[in-house]
């Protein structure tokens, strides 16, 4: 059985996707005591805290790493592009500061097998495109794994828009491939409760506010507004800010003002099994399921992770091959030449 720890947990996205696979969670971290309360209701474990106070060799050895790292930004200020590929340590260490790095110094000492990271997608684009640059060098120059990434959105297993970028990475050179994920047809209809308290539907004030305020900004020219979704569609992306207002997923309904989605709406949003415990506050639970991963999402790219370890086939050498037929090339020009 692979064994794997959960960082950055959050509400245990990553745990429900790899404990489905049968693996075994050995260590999870989460610094936020509202999540680790859900966390701990459905997994009977409290994470530990705060990362950085935990010294890296008290983390339990495993095979996969799983994480969903806040995107920081990453100071490279006065540091060459020799520095930037993981050379240097310490002070000088272009990720020194940053939670990424907690992750690289785990990375560095216990060398799991494996490990998958998860952002938002426009960490591609952070800083210019300079954060994830950094983010790439030292994954694969410093610490020497064989990097993969893509940005998946997860709209074809649940109903919403929501794309984030997957990393995964592996000691080893081996063959691997994000999965085609298939598409369910789920739609918003399908995730709704058939009786909701009137609680969730907007009062009459803040109904006003959002359509005044959407009527300003679209006069100015941009999209800002509410999202009263299409029942027969799929909603936007289910942010941590849904707790303010609920206007990016607002549910139409019939001689009333719209309401939001409850707290089980938006788990089986995010594809979260209905046997999830949600012991916070609404608030809370909006947040929570706003900054969480789509377990299902995670599940298949998981599953194809599994395979390649399994199976470890050696990756080509596309750089090598490239050379090789450049020499031939060469080769037989001069030949003609001659």
């Amino acid at each position: 059985m692979l064994k794997f720890i959960d960082l950055f947990a959050g509400i245990g996205g990553f745990r429900i996707a790899f404990e489905n696979l049968g693996c075994k969670c050995v260590f999870s971290s989460e610094w936020n005591k509202f999540s680790q309360q859900t966390y701990e209701a459905n997994f009977n474990h409290r994470p530990f805290g705060d990362i950085t106070l935990i010294p890296t060799s008290e983390i339990p050895d495993h095979d996969i790493l799983t994480a969903g790292f806040p995107c920081q930004p990453f100071s490279i200020a006065g540091v060459t592009k020799h520095n930037a590929l993981g050379i240097r340590h310490g002070f000088e260490h272009p990720t020194q500061g940053t939670l990424f790095f907690e992750i690289v110094k785990i990375i560095r000492e216990k060398r799991p097998k494996a490990f998958i990271l998860e952002n938002v997608k426009n960490l591609q684009s952070h800083d210019k495109g300079k954060t994830f640059e950094v983010i790439k060098n030292v994954l694969y120059s410093d610490l020497n794994y064989h990097i993969h990434y893509q940005v998946i959105d997860a709209r074809s297993l649940v109903p919403q828009n929501r794309k984030r970028i997957f990393i995964v990475g592996f000691d080893q050179s081996i063959q691997f491939s994000f999965p085609q994920l298939p598409d369910v047809k789920l739609r918003i209809k399908d995730i709704l409760e058939s009786e909701v308290d009137s609680k969730y539907t907007l009062s009459d004030h803040l109904w006003n506010y959002l359509q005044k305020y959407a009527i300003k900004h679209k006069e100015k020219g941009n999209g800002f507004g509410y999202g009263l979704v299409d029942l027969d569609g799929i909603a936007r992306t289910l942010s941590a800010r849904y707790y303010k207002d609920g206007a990016e997923i607002l549910i139409p309904q019939v001689g009333k003002n719209p309401r939001r989605l409850t707290p089980s709406e938006c788990a089986r949003l995010m594809g979260f099994p209905e046997t999830f415990i949600i012991p916070v506050s609404d608030n809370q639970a909006y947040r929570q399921f706003g900054n969480a991963v789509v377990p299902p999402v995670v599940e298949a790219i998981g599953k194809e992770m599994l395979k390649s370890l399994a199976h470890p086939v050696p990756e080509r050498d596309i750089l090598a091959e490239s050379s090789l037929k450049t020499l031939v090339i060469n080769q037989l020009e001069l030949a003609f030449v001659f």
